[in-house]
């Protein structure tokens, strides 16, 4: 048995570390019954003990950490990532992306299929899983995107009504509705029809409507300033192509999830209409919102520029207040990063040349605890948000809380740790992030994915942090049970 405060990388070699067996004590456990104060123990990768006593005792090959003054959380789940893996690695690659996953507290994603090529054939998912068995060091899973013309494709990856498929590491079909890279636009009306009528499985679209955009365009010809952008790509253009996407879902009963949601409009309408659980006799639809969007309004957007451009866009106070409603009332079901990195170069060239897109996946976490230590919400609800919801909107097996029998996927975070956002402590390959400047309170200190500890934050290391794992020593395909 090793006992020390303190992870490296030395000992992780050892070969102790990766045996995915782990102890921590006195920790304060975010558990489904409430906060308490106690230990749990992993064992082969698997929560195996949890005593809210305090009183278990380190079995022979145990990793001990001692969790005083901790929270522990399950680890949390990204359910919208680009990790620009095949094709960008300017930008990010599966490896970079997961390390900079672990390193704010996120224990698996799913990653969205925009690559150079895009993937939208079976054989491109499998050789997308085969390159994340060799680059990950968290467990991973990812959309097939969908084409006016490869209905056929996705039905080989997720099967038809009345026989659905669930490939381990492949999550669902990604819509774009609205412009995007390569050919993964689909906003005919027949070519959208057909997908719903003929695939099984889940489909998560980006709702918004490309006409709309097409003649909103010519309204901000020759605007440099970066408050165009949220009136070319207005609310209504959202809300119509969410309309579009819900009733095409009503029509063919299948299971729909609204990406990153960003308009009070949206939110107020999908009101009785999501469900986290679904409803007898209705479409299964859920949708999630981005710490962005629930943390920046118009006046961010004028002082940060295109560090903020995304799609869909930033918007105003108005809409981030009905979003934390609409969190709050259950309509949003979950939170996700729409991780989309660009290099600063790119984001230098200003509105409208800068391209759409941000990192998220380091300060996520640390955000959201932000909001709760000013009142916003409580811990539990953040872990509700964050990894519990995440993995029932997708049904992943294992994973979303700390209890016994689930995947050991933990996250020791400090909630007195504050550390204020510098480019040069982050992890992504583009150096920068859309929080700079930002004083954010409660950081991950240990991540944990299977029992093994992949990344450490504390004095040592300073607030940058360490990874102790190597591409690919950790994590796994993601197991979701088929939506029919």
């Amino acid at each position: 048995m090793m006992c020390a405060m303190h992870l490296d990388q030395k000992t992780l070699e050892e070969g102790e570390k990766m045996s995915g067996n782990m102890l921590i004590t006195g920790a304060s456990m975010v558990l489904p019954s409430g906060i308490q104060k106690g230990d749990l123990r992993i064992t082969d990768g698997v929560i195996s003990e949890i005593s809210t006593q305090g009183n278990l005792e380190p079995n022979s090959g145990d990793y001990v950490y001692d969790g005083t003054g901790m929270h522990l959380l399950p680890g949390i789940i990204d359910p919208q990532v680009h990790f620009r893996d095949p094709g960008q690695p300017e930008k990010e690659d599966l490896f970079t992306g997961s390390r900079a996953a672990a390193s704010g507290g996120v224990t698996s994603f799913l990653d969205m299929p925009n690559n150079v090529p895009s993937q939208t054939t079976l054989q491109s998912m499998y050789d997308k899983l085969e390159t994340a068995a060799k680059k990950c060091v968290t467990n991973y899973g990812f959309f097939i995107g969908a084409t006016e013309s490869n209905v056929e494709e996705l039905k080989k990856t997720v099967g038809v009504p009345g026989a659905p498929i669930a490939i381990p590491g492949i999550c669902g079909i990604k819509i774009f509705m609205g412009s995007s890279t390569g050919d993964l636009l689909v906003n005919e009306s027949d070519a959208l029809k057909t997908i719903f009528d003929n695939t099984a499985g889940l489909i998560a679209v980006h709702a918004e409507d490309e006409t709309r955009m097409i003649e909103r365009q010519k309204m901000i010809e020759g605007r440099t300033d970066m408050a165009a952008h949220a009136e070319w790509r207005d609310d209504e253009t959202a809300l119509i192509a969410t309309k579009r996407a819900v009733g095409y879902a009503q029509d063919s009963g299948h299971r729909l999830h609204i990406l990153h949601l960003t308009s009070g409009i949206e939110a107020d309408w999908l009101g009785d209409v999501t469900s986290l659980h679904g409803e007898e006799g209705k479409a299964h639809i859920t949708t999630e919102v981005l710490p962005q969007h629930l943390t920046f309004d118009e006046t961010d957007v004028e002082r940060l520029g295109t560090r903020l451009k995304m799609n869909p866009p930033i918007r105003y106070k108005k809409d981030k207040d009905t979003l934390w409603k609409r969190l709050h009332d259950g309509t949003i079901a979950c939170i996700a990063t729409d991780h989309a990195p660009h290099t600063m170069e790119n984001k230098q060239q200003g509105f409208p040349l800068a391209h759409s897109g941000m990192p998220g996946v380091e300060t996520s976490l640390s955000v959201m605890l932000t909001h709760m230590s000013q009142g916003k919400c409580t811990l539990e609800q953040v872990v509700k948000w964050m990894s519990t919801d995440v993995a029932e909107c997708y049904q992943m097996v294992g994973k979303g809380q700390l209890v016994k029998g689930y995947d050991g996927d933990i996250v020791l975070v400090d909630l007195n740790k504050k550390i204020q956002v510098e480019d040069e402590n982050t992890w992504t390959t583009v150096k920068w992030s859309p929080f700079v400047g930002k004083t954010l309170v409660g950081w991950p200190v240990l991540t944990v994915v299977d029992g093994i500890p992949v990344f450490e934050r504390n004095d040592e290391t300073g607030p940058k942090g360490k990874c102790l794992v190597d591409a690919g020593q950790v994590g796994k395909p993601l197991v979701m049970l088929p939506w029919d």
